[in-house]
């Protein structure tokens, strides 16, 4: 099964390349990210004729997740379990964004994710961040722990740098998130609650994401911030993977690449 994750900055903008690329690679499993609409705006069709079928949760112009199969599409789940929300005003209700969107994809639970941003180290939306993603390991520890054989697949953008060899230039990153110990110590953790990084060995120092501003992508000054965290069941069947450079070097592109990884499910 070819599973791929695609922060794709607006999916309205994007569609036909996004089904192009699922073609191109034939694609299984696409879990997206920044879709920027509402469920009533996202352009169905396109993926239907192409003969996969979608879930997605949004709620505005802002975030938005969608997942994309040709496998299967079942249990849908808008947000997991603890999730927390966010508003700006600290005084008004703190609604769960749409930032996680699960489901059952061909024997394989996956859930596309987009990590809050945190802003900056003092902002709110820094301890938001946090928040979110101690739930989120949280989440994990118990499913494996209800089933520790359970083909589970958390992707999507993490907003992390996990290592300094992850960003291009670790001073140009000083006093700024992404890259801090306690956003480092929450992507670890995930990793101890039992997830495997599948994506690195396949692509060692390659990065997914390049800034539109300052010429970054042909620099190559970028971050590596998209993964596949697996769970040991799933993560034991990986057999390949790759970074779409050339879908990020495509006129009018997203500022990330697609990650792909290739897992043996039975019946492959």
């Amino acid at each position: 099964m070819r599973i791929a994750t695609f922060n794709v900055n607006s999916v309205r903008t994007r569609a036909d390349r996004m089904v192009d690329f699922l073609l191109r690679h034939e694609v299984d499993v696409l879990a997206v990210q920044e879709t920027k609409c509402r469920d009533d705006q996202f352009p169905y069709l396109p993926f239907e004729q192409a003969g996969y079928a979608v879930a997605h949760v949004g709620y505005g112009q802002w975030n938005g997740v969608a997942l994309i199969s040709r496998v299967g599409l079942t249990d849908v789940a808008d947000r997991f379990p603890g999730q927390p929300g966010f508003a700006k005003d600290a005084t008004a209700d703190q609604a769960a964004e749409a930032r996680a969107i699960g489901a059952t994809c061909g024997g394989v639970r996956v859930w596309s994710l987009y990590v809050p941003n945190g802003r900056e180290i003092a902002d709110r939306h820094y301890e938001y961040k946090l928040r979110w993603l101690d739930a989120l390991a949280t989440h994990v520890r118990g499913t494996l722990a209800d089933d520790p054989g359970a083909k589970l697949l958390c992707t999507g953008d993490f907003n992390i740098a996990p290592t300094d060899a992850d960003v291009w230039d670790r001073r140009f990153f000083d006093g700024k998130t992404h890259v801090t110990e306690p956003e480092r110590a929450f992507f670890q953790q995930l990793t101890e609650s039992g997830l495997v990084e599948t994506t690195r060995d396949f692509t060692p120092g390659e990065y997914t994401y390049w800034d539109y501003k300052a010429m970054r992508f042909g620099r190559d000054e970028g971050m590596r911030i998209d993964f596949h965290l697996a769970s040991e069941a799933l993560a034991a069947t990986a057999r390949a993977g790759f970074i779409d450079r050339d879908e990020r070097a495509g006129e009018g592109a997203s500022d990330h690449a697609p990650v792909v990884v290739d897992y043996m499910i039975d019946g492959d």
